[in-house]
Formats: structure tokens, C-alpha cells, sequence
């Protein structure tokens, strides 16, 4: 704004606003004029308040008078409208934002109006450089937006594949933990915590196994892997990370979890070489399970029965697995803290390990009772062959009832044979009274196994018989201890090694002779007959569990 009058200059902002210039009264006074303009800073020079020089070139008749302008941010209109053109921001309407709008201008080489679209020409004699730059936008820009695009369309999906993991993972770890806790309760946790927390349990001797490390052991217990099936459950071959062979026994509960703290609550307090070890258990899953050291050549039936040409059973192997089997029985009923009731001896409950030592295993039907206990009043349960007649009758379970089927076992030993087969005759289906039966005969040597008869001396087999038979004396009151099986075992076996003299073997032979007609004068065992009718048991029966109220 130029007044000549008061010959001032005003500096316009830039920012929107309306001008207006009106009629200047004359000075009467003078010979000046008034006047007002719009022009350019660089297009004036001003001598003094009363000359000016205006730079104006020769070819116009008048000076231009600029004025700022810019297309506002908040119309529709997207710049830049056209692929030559360049965009820049501007601040002419407004006081409040470092940026108002934008002004544009087309690239070098080319001109016209940057705000349409074609509005940007290439100008004479560079008719080659549109075709370039056209060349150019049209392989990079499609390119580059493809690019952006797929950018941007795969961080969101990233974004959103975490965020849906994040929540499956969380709602995941919730059912999860939710079914664990439901499982312990049914499992009976809340009731091996109680034991634990009473000294029941031997809380350093086991550990509780994730149901993850398991399934890795047992290759999500495939069938591959299993050992054997039994009345109680399953067992598995595993292989833990730290690279420990175990076997893991799943548990056929059906709503009931009484045979599973049993037998752990049992074999945490039990130590003896010659009882399988129990490692831990998994109450996480629907069904329980217990994990127990790995014993690798199977059990004594399937090692009776399904012999080895190459590796077959010895008359001393026999009497080493009686004698450690019987030792284990003496241990739980006298030296252990307090008196256990296995209740389901059998050769099948009986393990080898990789030295074919004995390990007495299933402990699910076993009982702690009282130091002062002489029976354990219960429902009858036990095995055809091995059950005791007197607890069958009476429901009373002592420890001769344990020493009753251990005779069965020793049996088994002498003569190779099943506890139960349809294959002998009807008198003869029950290995326990047919046995007795050849004894009574004097017929010992028809049944005793060949292999038995070829190593064992003649008498040291009767001994070994003579002990069976009173182990499998009718009346409970009439049959020895473990503890007097297992000395008078080891008292065998140290014969058997010493040197083979005629005073002694004349001796033995006579004191055997004297026992077995002093036994054969009073035994009743010729009148066992188990209660139920042998003509319908058939080969298949021979590890069916008897299970009466």
C-alpha cells in the first residue's frame, strides 16, 4: 500500500482478506496528489516523500499487481491432477496452520495448467522427453503402487494373524488349564493331596509329569509303544527328553480313582530292589496315569510259557526269581512301615529285568492295613488259579492269601505250566489241585518240567514242591510265612551250590522224606476245589480277573 501524502509503505500478510481502494480527497494546500496502489515490492524505488520511481519496462503500459493464492486442503479436489506436474504447500488463507493449501506447477520441460488432468504439455523441441517421462510413469508408477499396496495388505494380514493367535492362544490356555483342573479333581487330587499333605506320600521319591512330556515319550501313545494290557489299564514304552526309558501306565478308571491312589500312594513308600519303582504320575488328563521305571524282558508268565530257545529258563534262574519274588512279599508284610497286602500275586505281575531279575509289580488291588490287623475284610478279587479257596469263601484277606497264590507261582516255576488250561484233563484243570493230586499220587515227576528234572538234583526239586504244597494248604492257618518261604528258599539254593557230597545228599533226601510223609499224613489240600465249575473255563480264562460283592 503506497500513500504518496505520508509517503508510507504497508506490508500486506498473506493470508486471505479483502482490499478495497477508494477516492483520495486532494490536498488544497499543495500542488500534490494523493494516491494509492497495489504492486510489488522490487517493482518501486522510494527518494523521498515526494518522488518515486517505478520500474516498469519499456513494453507495458502498466505494473502488475500479484496476488497470493492456493487451492485450500479441504476440497475434494486431489493434486496433483496431472503425471507431469509437481505439488508444493502453501499458507495464504489461513493464520492458524503452517500449512493452508497447495500450489502447483508442471515439470521442467513442460507447461500448461498443472490442476487437469493433460493440463501439463511438453513445450517445443522436448517432444522427447514427454515420451520418456511417459515411458517412465507408466513402468514405475503402476509398479510402485502394486508394491505399496501389497506392503501394506501384508502387514495388515501379519497384524491381524497375531492378534488372532494371540487370542486363540489365550482362549486356548484357558480351556486348557480349565480341563486340567477338572481332570485332577476326578482323578483324585484332591485326595492324594490330602495324602501327600498327611506323610502318606513320599513326596521325594515321585514327581508329577505335564501330560506334553508324556505324550513326546510314548509318541502320543501309540499303539506301537504298548507293553501290555491288563485289568487295570494300558502300559506304554516311553523314552523321556532326558533320554530315560520308562513305562507309563494308563488307567482304565471309569469314574472310579481308588486303584490309582492306591498304588501310588503304596509304591511312594515302597523301597526294595525287587519292587517295580515308581517314578511320578499325570493327573492333567482325562485318564490317569502312572509312570514306572522301564523293565525290558516282559513277565514271568509270557518267560514261562513262550520260552526262548535261545535264552531259555534254568532250574537256578527259578529258583533266584522264587526267592527274590518271596523276599519282596516278606518285605511288605513285615518290614515295611506298615504291612502291605499285594492281593494279586501272578506270574504275569511279575517283571524281568534286563538281568531277569524278579520286579513284583501292580499294586492297584493292594492294601495298607494296620500293624495290628490279622485279615482285610473286602470284596472278593483276585485271578482263576491264583485265588486264595478261604478268601473266596469267607472274603477274608490276609497275608496267607498272599502266600497261597505265591505257591501257585512256584508251581508254575517246577513245572512250566499254566495256573488254569481246558487243555488238561477236567481233574487237571486247575494247576494248583493237580498238582497236589500228583503229589498225593507219588506222581511229583509227571508234572515237574523237563528241563527242571534234566539240571535240578532230585531232591533239592522235592524240597522246592514240599514248600509249594504247603503254600497251598486249604486252611490259611496251616501255610508258612514269606518270611519262612524265602529262608527256607535260600536255604535250597545255598545246597544246590555247595559241593555235591553223599553224606549230605543222603541227609537231605532223608529229612525230605520224613517231611513230605509227615506232610501227606495231615494235608488237606486234596480237597480244594474252587468254587466255580471248571468245565466252562476255557483256555482264554486264564487271566480273567474274578471280581464278586
Amino acid at each position: 500500500m503506497k500513500n504518496a501524502v505520508a509517503s508510507t509503505a504497508a506490508r500486506l500478510p498473506c493470508h486471505q482478506y479483502t482490499t478495497k481502494i477508494e477516492d483520495l480527497n486532494e490536498n488544497q494546500t499543495g500542488h500534490q496528489c494523493s494516491f494509492a496502489m497495489l504492486v510489488e515490492d522490487y517493482r518501486y524505488t522510494l527518494y523521498n516523500s515526494d518522488h518515486f520511481y517505478l520500474r516498469v519496462a519499456d513494453n507495458l503500459n502498466n505494473v502488475p499487481a500479484v496476488l497470493e493464492w492456493e487451492i485450500v486442503n479441504n476440497l475434494t479436489h486431489k493434486l496433483p491432477a496431472d503425471k507431469y506436474a509437481n505439488c508444493y504447500a502453501t499458507n495464504v488463507t489461513s493464520s492458524q496452520y503452517k500449512h493452508s493449501g497447495q500450489r502447483c506447477t508442471c515439470v521442467y520441460g513442460f507447461d500448461g495448467n498443472p490442476y487437469i488432468a493433460g493440463g501439463c504439455r511438453a513445450t517445443s523441441g522436448l517432444d522427447h522427453q514427454r515420451t520418456y517421462l511417459d515411458s517412465y510413469y507408466q513402468k514405475t508408477s503402476p509398479a510402485k503402487s502394486v508394491i505399496i499396496i501389497g506392503l501394506f495388505a501384508s502387514l495388515g494380514s501379519i497384524i491381524l494373524l497375531l492378534i488372532l493367535w494371540w487370542l486363540y492362544k489365550v482362549v486356548s490356555e484357558s480351556i486348557v488349564k480349565k480341563r486340567k483342573e477338572k481332570f485332577f479333581k476326578r482323578n483324585g487330587g484332591l485326595l492324594l493331596e490330602q495324602r501327600f499333605s498327611s506323610g502318606e506320600v513320599n513326596v521325594d521319591k515321585v514327581k508329577l509329569f505335564s501330560l506334553n512330556d508324556l505324550e513326546k515319550a510314548t509318541d502320543h501313545f501309540n499303539m506301537n509303544r504298548v507293553l501290555g494290557n491288563g485289568g487295570q489299564g494300558t502300559v506304554y514304552k516311553g523314552m523321556l527328553i532326558d533320554g530315560k526309558i520308562v513305562a507309563v501306565k494308563k488307567f482304565k478308571v471309569e469314574g472310579k480313582v481308588e486303584e490309582f491312589i492306591n498304588e501310588f500312594v503304596i509304591l511312594s513308600q515302597i523301597n526294595h530292589r525287587n519292587v517295580v519303582k515308581l517314578l511320578g504320575s499325570c493327573l492333567e488328563t482325562e485318564i490317569p496315569l502312572l509312570v514306572y521305571e522301564f523293565i525290558p524282558n516282559g513277565n514271568l508268565f509270557e518267560y514261562l510259557h513262550k520260552q526262548n530257545e535261545d535264552l531259555p529258563i534254568t532250574w537256578d534262574m527259578r529258583l533266584r526269581i522264587a526267592i527274590e519274588v518271596a523276599g519282596a512279599l516278606f518285605y511288605l508284610h513285615s518290614a515295611a512301615a506298615q504291612p502291605i497286602y499285594h492281593r494279586d500275586i501272578k506270574s504275569t505281575n511279575i517283571l524281568l529285568d534286563e538281568k531277569y531279575n524278579a520286579k513284583v509289580a501292580d499294586f492297584g488291588t493292594s492294601r495298607m492295613v494296620s500293624i495290628e490287623a490279622t485279615h482285610l475284610t473286602t470284596v472278593v478279587q483276585g485271578t482263576f488259579g491264583y485265588l486264595d479257596p478261604e478268601y473266596f469263601h469267607t472274603s477274608q484277606f490276609t497275608e496267607k492269601s498272599d502266600v497261597y497264590s505265591f505257591g501257585v507261582v512256584l508251581v508254575e516255576l517246577l513245572t512250566g505250566q499254566k495256573p488254569i488250561s481246558s487243555l488238561r484233563p477236567e481233574e487237571a484243570r486247575s494247576l494248583a489241585s493237580y498238582f497236589i493230586l500228583c503229589m498225593e499220587e507219588n506222581r511229583l515227576f509227571d508234572i515237574i518240567d523237563e528241563r527242571v528234572i534234566e539240571e535240578g538234583k532230585r531232591e533239592h526239586i522235592i524240597a522246592v514242591a514240599i514248600l509249594a504244597s504247603r503254600c497251598l494248604e486249604l486252611h490259611g492257618k496251616k501255610r508258612p510265612t514269606m518270611k519262612e518261604v524265602t529262608l527256607e528258599l535260600e536255604g535250597i539254593r545255598k545246597l544246590e551250590g555247595k559241593s555235591n557230597t553223599q553224606e549230605k545228599h543222603d541227609e537231605l533226601e532223608l529229612v525230605q522224606i520224613e517231611d513230605y510223609q509227615s506232610w501227606a499224613k495231615y494235608s488237606t489240600i486234596s480237597n480244594i476245589r474252587l468254587t466255580p465249575d471248571l468245565n466252562s473255563i476255557t483256555s482264554n480264562l486264564e487271566d480273567i480277573h474274578i471280581l464278586t460283592i
